[in-house]
């Protein structure tokens, strides 16, 4: 490869590299949206109450509170808020009371520190509770005193917290959208994962199982990241009157991503098994078979997420796999390995049997006995 052939190859990777910076970074401005309304909205009503409500000149911690407490975490549960703001209104109580009596200054504001810190640790379990009221109380001390009386700060910060509940219930964020995207990209890399469990059963290639490994060790942060959005989803559908009759689909779904994430636990001990068992180069095309039912199980499954019509079709085959589940009939002529390596799926089956609504004892009745 000459000078300018190198050259024009290192352009072309910063300019694909640019344009997937770009693209990410518009997919987070897309995804932000509703959370950007929301803040906005609720800092404009913060203001207006504090300001013209109160007759607050200039209320920083009305606009300061609403945006630390709402935020851009994907973890927006009411609940989550709530916390947030009791350490920000304990904070700015706190150090409201004690300038009253210190004044302000460099020492006064080490002393109103170490007050909400110690304070915060004891009232709280969580690190960040401490930190939320000693952001506002060092405000607080910093900031000229307040014409809205000595507690004035305080008040600006009560108004910021009625508004922001009130935002989460009102103005929710649709986190809805978020869990259905999460799920998605979940049962996209499962099912992409059978698929090269499937390759390597047809064609003993053992690197297949592995790349099906990898793939499959990745999954756990996306269920974290699904489970925390169906969290949200669910908490805010509780109190919020534009979400509530959603509620069923969001519960339905939080039973498929216990599925999925058992599933995705179970197919990496397959994987690894599946990895070892083709090192003979002798391919398996009956457990190939079966594992593409398995794999068309979980994808119907994940298809419930937009259609919950389609989880009957996801019981109905995957009833049928578990009933002729058995490593005797499959795996006949194979041996001890094959049947060992069959017997992984079973418990596989039962729990996503599980997640179409099935009973436990139920599922677990349909496997032929061994």
């Amino acid at each position: 490869m000459t000078a300018a052939d190198d050259g024009a190859l290192r352009r072309l990777e910063r300019r694909i590299a640019v344009r997937a910076r770009v693209r990410d970074g518009g997919r987070r401005v897309v995804g932000s949206v509703p959370a950007i309304i929301q803040i906005t909205a609720a800092v404009a009503a913060s203001y207006s109450i504090a300001h013209w409500g109160l007759g607050h000149a200039t209320p920083v911690l009305a606009v300061t509170v609403t945006i630390n407490s709402l935020g851009f975490a994907r973890d927006a549960r009411p609940r989550r808020v709530a916390e947030t703001l009791l350490g920000i209104l304990l904070g700015v109580a706190l150090a409201d009371a004690l300038t009253i009596f210190l004044g302000t200054g460099v020492w006064q504001l080490v002393v109103v520190l170490l007050v909400v810190f110690v304070i915060g640790r004891a009232v709280s379990p969580n690190p960040a509770f401490a930190l939320a009221a000693a952001l506002p109380s060092a405000l607080v001390v910093l900031l000229p005193a307040s014409a809205g009386g000595p507690f004035g700060r305080t008040l600006d910060a009560l108004v910021a917290a009625v508004v922001a509940l009130l935002a989460t219930a009102l103005l929710p964020r649709d986190p809805g959208r978020a869990a259905a995207r999460d799920g998605v990209v979940l049962f996209s890399v499962i099912t992409e994962s059978l698929g090269s469990v499937i390759d390597a059963l047809d064609d003993a290639e053992p690197a297949a199982a592995d790349l099906a490994l990898q793939r499959l060790r990745r999954t756990q942060p996306l269920v974290d990241a699904w489970r925390t959005s169906l969290d949200t989803a669910i908490a805010v559908a509780r109190v919020s009157p534009w979400l509530r009759a959603r509620l069923p689909e969001y519960r339905r779904n939080a039973r498929v991503v216990d599925a999925a994430d058992l599933a995705a636990r179970h197919l990496r001990t397959f994987s690894r098994r599946i990895e070892f068992l083709v090192l003979d180069g002798v391919p398996r095309p009956a457990i190939a078979e079966v594992v593409r039912t398995v794999r068309t199980g979980i994808r119907m499954l994940g298809d419930e997420l937009d259609d919950p019509q389609v989880a009957g079709a996801a019981r109905s085959l995957l009833t049928d796999l578990a009933r002729r589940l058995d490593p005797a009939v499959i795996t006949r002529d194979a041996g001890i390995a094959d049947a060992s390596a069959l017997l992984l799926l079973r418990p596989l089956v039962v729990d996503l049997l599980v997640g179409t609504g099935m009973p436990a004892d139920q599922a677990r009745g349909l496997l032929p006995p061994i």
